[in-house]
């Protein structure tokens, strides 16, 4: 992981960037399309989330279109590293500043996470072109073909908590994404694409179906916390895809206040 400083006001916020470049990107999306709760023929409804158009995305700096993929097999969760004390409201701030960092900073095409979940549990659309269809991130170094990157903004290493509305959040966008008959507490056989990633080019790997950044690059992402959540979250998923509903998200977790869902 290599951090950058992004100034926003006169904070500095150390980001970290968790992949190579890859594919993407150029379209803009409402919140939810209207009348439409489930993708493709999936069985759970599409959570709420906030478009690129809602927090002021700049899509002058996207280099590229959209790269379309199979559908989601599995999901990757990441944090993007900087502090957890920020207040919800100013989180379009901080998603605006992963999406410079990882364009003009890195070079690549677009935002490399498809969602990002801020400390209230609020989701935000990532890389444009991915909300009712399947768009490959950079998000998972040799892993981005048929998955999704989530991020959750802030630090999740060891000692920190993970907020209920967090895991619940990370749970509905897996639970809606992944593709019909797919278990979110099962096993998932992929091949990687990249020599950068603990799998040589060509040799398959067999994942949980949620799993961490770590489990496939030489990361401490997504944080110990937040690693030790992914139990959680893949139950949380599983109930919804089960139509169980999620509980309340609990593990040693603290509420971090309610969501907000709509910007200006």
């Amino acid at each position: 992981m290599w951090p950058h400083r992004i100034w926003l006001g006169v904070a500095v916020l150390p980001l970290v960037l968790l992949v190579p470049r890859d594919a993407p990107v150029r379209q803009v999306l409402a919140e939810r399309p209207p009348g439409s709760s489930r993708e493709r023929g999936g069985t759970v409804p599409q959570p709420v989330i906030v478009s690129r158009a809602a927090w002021h995305a700049n899509e002058s700096i996207v280099r590229e279109r959209a790269v379309y993929t199979g559908a989601v097999r599995a999901v990757f969760i990441h944090h993007t590293g900087e502090s957890n004390d920020y207040d919800c409201a100013d989180a379009p701030d901080l998603v605006r500043a992963v999406e410079q960092s990882h364009i003009e900073g890195n070079g690549w095409d677009d935002i490399g996470y498809n969602f990002l979940v801020d400390r209230c549990g609020t989701i935000y659309e990532g890389r444009a072109g991915g909300v009712t269809r399947s768009v490959r991130g950079a998000h998972t170094t040799g892993f981005n073909a048929d998955s999704v990157g989530i991020a959750v903004l802030g630090d999740y290493r060891n000692g920190e908590k993970v907020p209920a509305a967090v895991v619940r959040a990370l749970a509905e966008v897996a639970a809606w994404k992944l593709r019909p008959g797919v278990d979110p507490r099962g096993k998932v056989r992929l091949v990687s694409t990249n020599d950068k990633s603990r799998y040589p080019k060509g040799k398959a790997a067999v994942l949980n179906v949620i799993s961490g950044h770590r489990d496939t690059y030489e990361t401490t992402c997504p944080g110990q916390a937040l690693y030790d959540a992914l139990p959680a979250i893949r139950a949380a998923a599983a109930a919804l895809r089960e139509g169980r509903g999620t509980g309340d998200g609990r593990t040693d977790t603290e509420d971090a206040g309610s969501t907000h869902q709509s910007l200006n």
